[in-house]
């Protein structure tokens, strides 16, 4: 067998695992695991090396998707995916396909899908494989595939986001955010949010983080400003930094305190104000993309 094969479709394989687990470091064993279960097949079965490729992937995926969606049910407040870094040659893998399938929002909205679902949808919709390749990858018929594509997408069709703007503009809404924020500005963020902007902060139970989320320019303003008084009043502040990075195709601040991620601010711009502001400070979730940071 050309092991070539798999290190070749590798981007193309992280790409479809991130967006099924909303994990690049489960993505990442699920890619190692699924290098071994391809280096052992006998090479006399295999019609595709490329969708034997696939196909082990995207079911090792699927059983672990099964498991992880219990977990998620008892996690302690909002449930974010974990971040990772977009943009110039960052993540390359990440950009295979349309960089909007990336953002936390969408991966989040993916989690209204059954496995299943979730696999097809993906497979079709985002890597344009054919019903008949998803149906032999899946272990099912052309007609079942087509169906819970159907299904996923009426689930999907209303809240799908889309990215607003230049990832220029972008940015630089989310660099004058940085500034507001970081003095405090309270005028300045006012006028940076939208009057329904969203804000979902996920600690995982190990961070301090909002237990649910938060809805409204007011709400949202009184919380940020909170968290900055209590930063100030602590010490932190004076030994913090702020930068702004693109994090899954959207701007995002990143805050240190004393050289150590604390937290990373995900940036949804639309019509050059923000709409929603994710917050992941799980330190479980912040370890992939704090290596990244690093050798950035």
């Amino acid at each position: 067998m050309d092991h070539d094969v798999f290190t070749a479709e590798r981007p193309r394989l992280f790409a479809i695992a991130y967006r099924m687990l909303g994990s690049a470091s489960d993505a990442e064993d699920v890619l190692q695991d699924a290098w071994l279960r391809y280096r052992g097949a006998d090479q006399a079965d295999i019609r595709s090396p490329k969708a034997l490729a696939m196909t082990i992937v995207t079911r090792l995926c699927l059983d672990r998707l099964k498991s992880a969606r219990a977990a998620r049910e008892t996690y302690v407040g909002p449930w974010l995916p974990e971040p990772v870094l977009t943009g110039d040659d960052s993540r390359p893998d990440l950009q295979v396909q349309r960089s909007e399938t990336v953002t936390l929002a969408f991966l989040v909205l993916l989690e209204a899908l059954s496995p299943e679902e979730r696999a097809v949808f993906l497979l079709k919709d985002v890597f344009d494989y054919e019903h008949a390749e998803i149906a032999e990858m899946l272990g099912m018929s052309p007609a079942n595939s087509r169906q819970l594509l159907r299904r996923a997408k009426l689930r999907l069709v209303e809240r799908r986001p889309r990215l607003s703007g230049t990832a220029e503009s972008r940015r630089a809404v989310a660099e004058r955010f940085a500034q507001a924020f970081a003095s405090g500005d309270s005028d300045a963020l006012t006028a940076l949010l939208a009057k329904d902007v969203g804000f979902w902060s996920d600690g995982g139970g190990k961070a301090t983080a909002a237990r649910r989320p938060l809805g409204g320019r007011e709400q949202v303003l009184n919380f940020l400003l909170g968290v900055r008084r209590a930063a100030e009043t602590a010490g932190f502040l004076s030994q913090a930094s702020l930068t702004v990075e693109e994090v899954n195709a959207e701007p995002a601040v990143v805050l240190r305190v004393r050289q150590q991620l604390e937290s990373i601010f995900v940036v949804s711009v639309e019509g050059g104000t923000i709409a929603g502001i994710r917050v992941v400070r799980n330190p479980d979730k912040l370890a992939h993309i704090d290596r990244r940071l690093t050798l950035h």
